[in-house]
């Protein structure tokens, strides 16, 4: 039998957790809270019918022939419009480029910037798939502990005294992935200043900032940046469909142009009728209106899960309380095995995210991710009350 040598950057075989994870709680008698998928209810499939035969009847070769690795020009008109109005985020249309999903966005980035052994900052615990993609280029991690008012300014300065080489900063600062937290006003203009004094860059992804169900609106990291050092990422993923594969950067042209070149080399361009299909759907529809409908049912459904937690936790849990987002992070005390905690929880029927791979380095103990954006009113309650059952068993 053949023996395939892999390259050094290919994960270990096992290594995927997550995946092993989401398949265990793929059993139809599993009420699952550990995806990450926006409610299907909501996705505009007539109006999304009705863009694509437009664009079938004014673009219709245009859809099928190869397109431009930058984007479709009417959808990079559109981010920039939606950018600015929305995120105070201005900018010209060389500043913008339209990838294949977000998540292409990083690993250009880290392709781009990254060499083996160069240290990139992140928020201690933060979006896991981030941490999979700067692996594969080297990366080695730098955490900075949050609170409640998301990284803390202070620890990411006594942070960069003591790693002063550090390149580049990944955030999630908006609802964040995996613990609903927000990064603060003053914090975001800290954080610009101190990417300046100390030379580095900051890679800002906000994919759940428009679907806020509580609280005010607070202006993107971008918005502060007077330096050219903050990429801003976004994604129509969480406000559309995530089918589509849909994302962007806006950065400077210089960023830009390199990118473009990255892009091409991996898949040439983003889907031709994706792109032509969500311009259209932004010229023919009220899109704020369908946004405010999708954080209506959201904060509805975090207000059912935080109470449900109050209900049927053990006391001493704590969880976050977020303002918007598809997430919220629960801390058991006295739990040394999250993920043994899982597959007790498994047995009860009910699943989640264990924290580790949230985690870069050591893990917080009892720490987990839950999902509510994809779950009915009566699966939230019955769920909660299963996984409250095991985490009693579990911190006797």
């Amino acid at each position: 039998m053949t023996k395939y040598n892999y390259s050094k950057r290919v994960p270990e075989k096992g290594s995927d957790v997550v995946g092993a994870i989401l398949a265990a709680a793929a059993d139809p008698e599993v009420i699952s809270f550990a995806g990450g998928l926006p409610a299907p209810e909501l996705f505009p499939v007539k109006e999304m019918e009705a863009a694509v035969d437009k664009v079938f009847e004014a673009h219709g070769r245009e859809v099928m022939q190869y397109g431009a690795a930058k984007g479709v020009t009417a959808l990079r008109q559109t981010i920039l419009q939606h950018v600015a109005e929305k995120e105070d985020v201005h900018a010209e249309l060389d500043n913008v480029l339209v990838t294949t999903g977000s998540e292409q966005v990083i690993d250009l980035v880290g392709k781009a910037f990254i060499n083996p052994g160069d240290t990139v900052l992140i928020e201690e615990p933060t979006y896991l798939c981030a941490l999979d993609v700067f692996k594969t280029y080297g990366a080695n991690f730098v955490s900075v502990p949050m609170d409640e008012d998301g990284m803390r300014m202070d620890a990411l300065e006594e942070t960069l005294k003591a790693h002063p080489e550090a390149k580049l900063l990944y955030t999630v600062p908006n609802f964040q992935n995996p613990t609903g937290r927000t990064l603060a006003k003053e914090r975001r203009q800290q954080l610009v200043e101190l990417a300046e004094k100390y030379d580095f860059l900051v890679l800002e992804d906000n994919p759940y900032g428009e679907i806020r169900f509580a609280g005010q609106h607070v202006p993107s990291v971008k918005s502060f940046d007077h330096y050219g050092r903050v990429f801003y990422m976004g994604t129509f993923s969480k406000t559309l469909a995530p089918g589509f594969r849909l994302g962007w950067v806006v950065a400077p042209k210089e960023v830009v142009d390199l990118l473009t070149v990255l892009k091409q080399s991996a898949d040439l361009h983003s889907d031709n009728l994706s792109q032509y299909a969500v311009a259209q759907f932004f010229e023919d529809n009220d899109v704020d209106a369908h946004v405010a409908e999708i954080s209506k049912l959201y904060g509805h459904r975090k207000e059912l899960m935080v109470k449900g937690i109050h209900k049927y936790f053990p006391a001493g849990v704590k969880s976050t309380d977020p303002e918007g987002g598809m997430f919220l992070w629960v801390e058991v005390p006295g739990v040394d095995d999250t993920v043994a905690l899982f597959k007790q929880c498994l047995k009860h029927n009910v699943a989640f995210v264990p924290g580790d791979p949230f985690y870069a380095g050591k893990p917080q103990p009892g720490a987990f991710r839950l999902n509510y954006s994809n779950m009915q009113d009566d699966q939230i309650d019955v769920g909660l009350q299963r996984l409250g059952q095991a985490l009693q068993q579990a911190v006797k």
